[in-house]
């Protein structure tokens, strides 16, 4: 079984297809057909045959997939690990949800990388419903965010406390108000990308009030929505820390009432057996220090965060 095997089947049960498979890895598709044979040879399984809706698989094609995947991560993060320990360098993965990586990721990594001369830390922004994915194939170390219901062989440990609470702008018709469940779900909806996820407070807070979608207006970064709030143009939620200074000032308006704020919680999770950074990042996390430097982190503006999968690198 070789890593070229693994990949053409990998391939295929992604995209459910021998013919994407072989022009996403730049092969013919005989080549993809020949791979998939030597698998089912050397496995004794026929891993899958063609339906009319695509692939169906086998009991042991599914095990394959699921290990497939793993051994291909475990490939690639030890290619990164000789070449970064050749240079002397250790590599630290980290997925984030978009809220936690906007708002608290950078004062803790900056911190944290901070404290070793030979760490680089790459960030990226993942959906919460993917962490226990991405850390059962390796494809990060660590997750931080809301915490999904993950594996119990995954290794949750609490980060930080913090509140959601729903500000505008001192102009408009809610500003001071104690609006009730009704009054907010009618209002126009700044927001973040962390919105549309399926996991995490403030996707919790919009379906607790069941806003419509037609009511939401998603922006390419928290920041920017709260911008808009700022002059009027509707109400968005926010982290309580990050608004302080601004509520402070009068340029924006807390909300009062129990239908404007969340308590929630972030949560950091690894492998039983993680990689030393990643052990040392999630008992760092929860530390006091590691909390004063997320809450004072000066997060990155609007022409810097990319919603989707944005990588930044530490070193």
């Amino acid at each position: 079984m070789t890593p070229t095997q693994l990949r053409a089947y990998s391939a295929v049960v992604r995209l459910g297809s021998v013919k994407l498979a072989a022009a996403e890895l730049g092969v013919s598709e005989s080549a993809i057909s020949l791979h998939i044979g030597q698998l089912r040879k050397e496995l004794g399984d026929q891993l899958f045959t063609r339906a009319a809706v695509g692939l169906a698989f086998t009991p042991g094609g599914l095990r394959l997939a699921s290990r497939a995947a793993e051994m291909l991560g475990l490939q690639d993060i030890t290619v990164l690990e000789v070449s970064s320990a050749g240079k002397g360098r250790r590599l630290l993965r980290v997925g984030a949800s978009a809220l936690f990586a906007e708002h608290a990721a950078p004062g803790l990594i900056e911190l944290f990388a901070g404290r070793a001369d030979d760490l680089d830390v790459e960030l990226s922004v993942r959906s919460p419903s993917a962490f226990e994915a991405l850390l059962m194939t390796r494809s990060v170390d660590i997750a931080i965010g809301p915490r999904p219901a993950a594996d119990a062989s995954l290794v949750c440990r609490p980060v930080m406390n913090f509140r959601v609470v729903v500000v505008t702008g001192p102009d408009h018709p809610l500003a001071g108000v104690r609006a009730s469940a009704a009054q907010l779900r009618d209002q126009t909806w700044l927001l973040g990308p962390s919105a549309v996820a399926d996991l995490g407070s403030i996707p919790a807070m919009l379906r607790r009030l069941a806003v419509p979608e037609g009511h939401q207006q998603i922006f390419q970064s928290h920041a920017a929505a709260l911008e808009e709030a700022k002059r009027g143009k509707g109400v968005a939620p926010a982290l309580s820390f990050t608004v302080a200074p601004e509520v402070r000032s009068g340029h924006l308006v807390q909300l009062p009432g129990p239908y404007a704020s969340l308590e929630t919680m972030w949560h950091s999770m690894t492998l039983p057996d993680p990689p030393t950074a990643a052990a040392e990042l999630a008992r760092f996390a929860a530390t006091p220090r590691a909390i004063q430097a997320m809450m004072r982190g000066a997060g990155v503006n609007v022409g810097h965060f990319r919603p989707s999968v944005h990588v930044t690198l530490w070193s």
